[in-house]
């Protein structure tokens, strides 16, 4: 049966590709997004043009920061669920204007959650980090784990994203499930992430910047998770709301596969490499860590499997080639 969905943050990375997904199957989505200027907006603009190709997709360009404008799409649509991915990313960029993430990621998911509650909907679905696990040294991260020291203040928004849906659960019944997403990567990504800016920098002929020094021993490891398995994820959660009160959640969606920083970067090049046709190399910088990062990021998936019978399984060789096969195309690098 084809339903009624909105989604937040459309014409971002993630949003784009959920958005996409539910128009393809046929339903209703009306998606919203504000195009800030984080970064490219040229691409955020490419990623609308090909949802904007769907009949059945309608576009506000509005701040969910903004309760007024955010209840009249409520108002004019009688939405049955909500995927809220709207929020400011980027671990970095949050030590230095950390007001920004006030505003989208506290407010605005304060007006999700009032909107929802005075507009009743069948299951909203958001956006968490496995930043929240912070400097966490038991691996892998498990939903029951103590989250209570972020490190970064993105983190921090994102743990309270978590209570605040807890509490609108329990008093509203409003059904809620947090996803914390781990490293999503893919074609059409954010070019701030690491694996985009990396071959942004090797067709400017500019060293990339490796941090921890590139420590070999002590290596960071991260869960790289390919978009396809996150929309995947979340396509199978909608349908399956927590139904024991309160009706509230968190769940990891990662590759339950983390790979050493140093693998990655030589798996990014061989992929660019097949991608030209030639052997690539980066120029590489060596750096301490950064202040807000964390030293490994590892996806325990148990709880996603039991409740919707599925886990991220791309590797990370896979998901890179298609990356850069995308970005050799898109940017005409071939």
């Amino acid at each position: 049966m084809k339903c009624t969905y909105l989604v937040t943050g459309a014409a971002g990375f993630i949003g784009f590709y959920v958005a996409k997904r539910l128009s393809e199957e046929g339903n209703i989505v009306i998606g919203i997004d504000n195009l800030n200027d984080y970064y490219d907006v040229n691409l955020k603009e490419k990623r609308l043009e090909i949802l904007r190709s769907f009949s059945n997709f309608i576009f506000y360009k509005i701040d969910i920061s903004n309760h007024e404008q955010l209840n009249d799409v409520f108002k004019l649509h009688k939405i049955e669920y909500v995927i809220h991915l709207a929020a400011q990313a980027g671990v970095r960029y949050s030590i230095e204007n950390p007001k920004v993430y006030l505003d989208s990621n506290i407010i605005g998911f304060f007006n999700i959650l009032e909107a929802c509650r005075w507009n009743p909907v069948k299951h909203l679905i958001y956006a968490s980090s496995s930043s929240v696990y912070g400097a966490n040294k038991k691996v892998p991260f498990e939903e029951t784990d103590f989250v209570d020291n972020p490190v970064s203040f993105y983190a921090a928004t994102k743990k309270s994203n978590e209570l605040m849906a807890y509490t609108y659960s329990h008093l509203y019944d409003i059904p809620t499930t947090g996803l914390r997403f781990f490293t999503v990567y893919g074609p059409m990504g954010r070019p701030d992430m690491a694996y985009f800016s990396f071959v942004d920098k090797f067709f400017a002929d500019e060293p990339i910047k490796i941090f921890n020094n590139g420590n070999f021993d002590n290596d960071m490891y991260r869960d790289f998770t390919y978009v396809d398995d996150i929309v995947e994820g979340i396509i199978r959660i909608v349908g399956n709301p927590p139904k024991e009160k309160p009706k509230s959640r968190v769940l990891n969606i990662g590759n339950n596969t983390p790979e050493k920083l140093m693998y990655f970067i030589e798996t990014l090049e061989t992929c660019l490499s097949n991608s030209l046709g030639r052997p690539i190399f980066f120029k590489k910088e060596f750096e301490p860590i950064k202040q807000g990062d964390v030293w490994k990021t590892y996806a325990s998936t148990n709880r996603l499997e039991e409740i919707i019978d599925f886990k991220p399984r791309t590797p990370i060789n896979e998901g890179l080639q298609k990356f850069t096969d995308w970005y050799c195309e898109f940017y005409n690098k071939k």
